[in-house]
């Protein structure tokens, strides 16, 4: 009895450090946008409003930036997810690429507006293929996003209660962020050169990481999983009881 115990221990302390860890991915992707654009009011950082995230890797706040990115790339190396015979579906696989190619979005900057204003890094290049290389992480990096959150996080989960099934369902919601991550950055290059409004980039890429984030929060239960809350979104009648195992 003992020895069932305290494997049950070691399976719920297993869950909730991946729960934290994707919680904390969730908000490292809702937070930089946010926090870039609301310290570029504050006349203390000496930031103007970029024209899209990258842009601030040019600015004071270059640190919040590569930082962010760096945690967040960091994170999806260290998660180790399922594997699966289906590259697509391969929560381990994509996850390590994405982690890959969120410290290559980060180490590797954009052109600057002006060329002048070329920062080395630790790669000392300034050749403007150098910032396509950029784009090109950018754009995998979303992508590997989208993916997880339609193939991979959509994967069926034990301990299913049978409910009808509500429009919260987390199902539901993984495939609405992964479809508007798609979206928003298609979004991107359109609005650019329509002209649609000022900061289209900006504006673009912030919503895409705020749907990422929102697919990760969810993942990470960081409404909570219990009574009504984890009948919507999970379908679950709260298969793990915390308290009762840390108690026993």
């Amino acid at each position: 009895m003992k020895i069932e115990n305290k494997e049950i221990k070691i399976e719920s302390y297993d869950i909730f450090t991946y729960r934290r860890i994707r919680r904390a991915i969730g908000y490292l992707g809702i937070s930089l946008p946010i926090l870039l654009v609301v310290l570029s009011f504050i006349s203390f950082f000496q930031t103007p409003l970029q024209h899209s995230i990258s842009h601030y890797y040019y600015t004071n706040l270059r640190e919040i930036f590569t930082g962010a990115l760096c945690a967040v790339g960091l994170f999806l190396i260290c998660y180790k997810g399922h594997g699966n015979i289906s590259i697509l579906k391969n929560d381990n696989l994509l996850t390590n690429i994405a982690g890959v190619t969120a410290l290559g979005v980060a180490l590797v900057p954009t052109n600057p507006e002006v060329a002048s204003d070329k920062i080395y890094t630790l790669i000392p290049y300034s050749e403007k293929w150098m910032g396509w290389l950029h784009y090109g992480f950018a754009a995998l990096l979303f992508l590997i996003f989208a993916l997880l959150a339609i193939n991979v996080f959509t994967i069926s989960h034990e301990n299913k209660i049978p409910l009808s099934k509500s429009i919260l369902n987390e199902n539901n919601i993984y495939r609405f962020c992964g479809y508007s991550i798609l979206l928003f950055i298609v979004m991107v290059p359109i609005a650019e050169k329509l002209h649609l409004f000022p900061y289209s980039t900006l504006v673009f890429e912030a919503l895409s990481l705020f749907a990422f984030g929102t697919a990760w929060l969810i993942k990470g239960r960081a409404l909570g999983d219990k009574g009504i809350i984890g009948q919507k979104l999970y379908q679950e009648n709260n298969p793990i009881d915390t308290e009762k195992v840390f108690e026993e």
